[in-house]
């Protein structure tokens, strides 16, 4: 009796096996490097200016150039929270650059690339004093401070 083969050969079941293998690394890959984006956002923001304002007011024109959303909650005037401050988008002395986008005004949030100008009205424990450099910080929600100095004419 003889039996016929039918199979295929060792050769063209190695090459359908390296095949599949290599499918499966780069589906592997593509799956990975999305969760390395996933982990690797962070939250940075960039106060551009400051400047006091004709109003008795300072102004902070703010970026986000992380890539993560972040949202303003408080802001700090010589180390202390409380200050009166409102989220505007274009103020006096200060104007968003023309045709950017801008932060949500009404929660603070900031999305990656967008700006706004902070109003601060006075220091929270009182009003400015001529000739005095004063430290404004932004805090976020994330428990971020980001300091910049202004000096009271």
């Amino acid at each position: 009796m003889k039996r016929s083969s039918s199979g295929i050969s060792p050769v063209v079941a190695t090459v359908i096996l390296v095949a599949i293998a290599i499918v499966i690394a780069i589906a592997v890959a593509f799956w990975a490097s999305g969760l390395v984006g996933i982990f690797t956002r962070f939250e940075k923001l960039e106060i551009l200016a400051t400047a006091y304002d004709s109003k008795g007011d300072v102004e902070m024109l703010v970026r986000n150039t992380g890539s993560s959303p972040l949202t303003i909650d408080s802001i700090y005037v010589n180390g202390r929270p409380g200050a009166k401050y409102e989220l505007l988008q274009n103020g006096d002395v200060l104007n968003v650059p023309g045709g950017a986008q801008t932060c949500d005004t009404k929660t603070g949030l900031c999305q990656p690339g967008q700006y706004i100008v902070i109003n601060v009205a006075d220091t929270g424990a009182g009003e400015w004093i001529s000739g005095v450099t004063y430290e404004v910080a932004v805090h976020t929600a994330s428990g971020k401070l980001y300091p910049a100095s202004v000096q009271i004419p």
